[in-house]
């Protein structure tokens, strides 16, 4: 059985779907700026990915200053998730406007990642609710070890087993989401998303909304596609391998790339 850690680690590892959209998105980005824009490079962004980027903190601290991706774009409470996304855009914004490099990449790294964590399915689902239930209703900062973090024990033998099933378990909450987003990144690896170019309409009807409301439009819509309510009921399928492939990944790969040269325009450093 795999920990939690170990699946974090394994699919960063060997998968990369971070890293993957990350490269797309800087080449289509690269598509609409200046050759010479001071936009960072993308090696510079995935030096902030893996074990120095957001999923990296749960391994150091767990439960400790964790940046929490998780939210319900259709019927969920939006505002700690999209101040996230706004203090990432804005950070990423007064960086390349002072052309201060390292931070740059730093911001543009943790911005896409939370960009991708916010549009994935995974992360739609009621984890804290979930969670909450198993805890006994003790706050998920109170966790404060690996084991606790991994493990909630009952106040029996007995429930502290049916805790263990219900998050390591075939459909448990742990193992659902790690094998999703494994799954994920087996699917995208070898893909390069050509049809995931913004194009001047995208770009034009984002910087008419602005990048919050862009943003959550483009959260509803993979969250209408209810792709991990199908995956915990039946498992990988066809139909949602060919809708990953179709429609949420390149979904992901246009919005970091509108979302980076929104960002770019405002700072200046587009042309």
């Amino acid at each position: 059985m795999y920990s939690g850690l170990t699946l974090t680690r394994y699919s960063g590892r060997l998968f990369g779907g971070h890293q993957h959209v990350d490269r797309v998105a800087r080449r289509h980005l690269a598509e609409l700026m200046h050759p010479k824009s001071a936009f960072p490079g993308i090696r510079s962004i995935l030096h902030f990915e893996g074990k120095n980027g957001p999923d990296g903190i749960k391994r150091k601290s767990p439960s400790r200053n964790e940046p929490w991706h998780f939210f319900e774009p259709l019927k969920g409470d939006t505002t700690a998730f999209m101040k996230l996304i706004e203090q990432h855009y804005k950070q990423l914004v007064k960086e390349l406007k002072a052309k201060n490099k390292e931070r740059s990449a730093f911001e543009a790294a943790w911005f896409a990642h939370t960009i991708v964590d916010g549009l994935t399915p995974a992360h739609h689902y009621p984890y804290e609710e979930k969670m909450a239930e198993l805890r006994g209703g003790a706050a998920k900062d109170d966790r404060t070890t690996v084991m606790q973090k991994w493990i909630f024990k009952g106040d029996t033998k007995s429930k502290t087993l049916q805790n263990v099933f219900k998050t390591w378990g075939p459909r448990g909450l742990y193992i659902a989401h790690g094998m999703f987003e494994l799954g994920f990144g087996f699917i995208i690896k070898p893909l390069r998303f050509p049809d995931a170019r913004p194009r001047p309409s995208d770009i034009l009807l984002a910087k008419k909304l602005g990048y919050h409301e862009y943003y959550l439009r483009q959260a509803r819509k993979v969250a209408r596609m209810q792709l991990f309510d199908a995956y915990i009921k039946d498992g990988w399928t066809s139909k949602i391998s060919r809708q990953v492939r179709e429609e949420l990944a390149p979904t992901i790969v246009k919005t970091i790339t509108i979302m980076w040269y929104i960002a770019a325009e405002e700072a200046g450093v587009d042309k």
